[in-house]
């Protein structure tokens, strides 16, 4: 499970349109989900992200999470997350989970995410949608729960 996080002073996402998932200032989240993944990549991820340091204290250093500035968050699935471009020039897919698998979790990651800090928007999941946001540093972190996996042990 890979995600792309994004500190943001706001964000919003529209299907068709219109406006189906926003959020303020806190986390813009693009959440792709692999073959194999499972609840435990998912939590591993969450927890991470909601408690990750980076937002500004009173010394203007990243030392708060979205949780302590009691932030709000986006979350989107994003499946080309899982691209593989190691072979010519059109990227592949075929290590995404497969579309009822990916929702689940992409559904039980946000749930975490939403137990935990106060407003959580959402994308639709599969749809084509259109993201704005305004990143705020800039501040961009990928993750990835293989990598969160092998600290633990």
């Amino acid at each position: 499970m890979k995600a792309v996080i994004q500190r943001v002073t706001g964000a919003c996402v529209k299907v068709d349109g219109a406006v189906v998932g926003e959020c303020g200032a806190g986390l813009m989240i693009l959440l792709g989900v692999a073959k194999g993944d499972t609840e435990e990549d998912a939590r591993l991820l969450a927890n991470k992200i909601i408690n990750l340091r980076i937002f500004c204290d009173e010394n203007d250093k990243m030392n708060l999470s979205v949780k302590t500035i009691d932030g709000e968050a986006l979350v989107i699935s994003q499946f080309t997350l899982m691209a593989n471009y190691r072979h010519g020039n059109r990227p592949d897919f075929l290590e995404s989970a497969p579309p009822e698998e990916a929702n689940r979790l992409y559904e039980y990651f946000a749930s975490l995410i939403a137990a935990e800090i106060k407003h959580v928007g959402k994308g639709v999941f599969g749809a084509h949608m259109e993201v704005s946001l305004v990143n705020d540093g800039p501040v961009t972190i990928v993750m990835d729960s293989e990598v969160l996996k092998k600290k633990q042990k």
